[in-house]
């Protein structure tokens, strides 16, 4: 930020995109040592803390999209789409895991074609069929199943940006050394809006304000952990 600031340039920020894992993914993961022969010995049976990483992905999307400049969203992050980890090695379509197969990686994963509806051909992407093999989970995450459901994914993606239009403001921040909690990050808006996550394990007293969102529900007002909070 501060080199934008110097240059009169802007801030670009990104979780996702068409060549890594998915973020939701790669926040539910267990802690390996060596990535990579983790991946290649457990892609069939990762033993993934979805709802874990599911609520780490809302919470950073939401830090993301209250810092100054602007935010990429890959396809299929607004459904809290995890990475298709199960593809048979003949199905795969990545040049990268042809050219390494003992390595085993592709990047297949984060490239399956969205789902639409709940069920149907290829979940509702398109009448020829999906050039990649979907998961049979992806009906319970499709459009049509978070579509007006308080509290999904795709609702919380929808209030973020259209609260965001709203609260646009000057490319500055100031943050805030928190004595509430070590594990909050904490910053304010010049128009008088605050960002406050919560990377500790346990729920953080936050100061009082009005809510105008957050990624998880506010317990006795505390912010649980692995949770984002706008106020004003």
């Amino acid at each position: 930020m501060k080199a934008a600031k110097k240059y009169g340039s802007s801030t670009t920020w990104v979780l996702s995109n068409h060549d890594v894992i998915r973020h939701a993914t790669r926040l539910s993961l267990p802690k390996v040592e060596d990535f990579f022969t983790w991946y290649k010995d457990n892609r069939f049976n990762p033993g993934l803390d979805e709802k874990l990483g599911l609520d780490r992905a809302r919470a950073l999307t939401m830090l993301l999209l209250a810092l100054p400049g602007s935010t990429y969203i890959y396809q299929g992050e607004e459904l809290g789409l995890q990475e298709a980890l199960e593809i048979p090695a003949d199905q795969m379509q990545d040049p990268q895991f042809f050219r390494n197969p003992d390595l085993g990686i592709s990047r297949d994963g984060c490239r399956v074609p969205l789902p639409w509806n709940k069920s149907g051909s290829s979940f509702g992407f398109g009448t020829g069929g999906a050039h990649l093999p979907q998961p049979a989970w992806f009906g319970n995450v499709s459009v049509e199943a978070q579509d007006g459901v308080k509290g999904s994914t795709l609702e919380l993606y929808r209030e973020l940006i259209n609260l965001r239009k709203s609260l646009q403001t000057d490319e500055d921040l100031t943050w805030v050394k928190h004595w509430l909690s070590p594990s909050l990050l904490h910053f304010k808006r010049p128009n008088g809006w605050q960002s406050i996550t919560n990377f500790g394990s346990k729920p953080a007293k936050i100061p009082a304000g009005k809510v105008l969102s957050s990624s998880m529900p506010l317990v006795d007002g505390k912010l649980p952990a692995n949770a984002t909070v706008w106020i004003k």
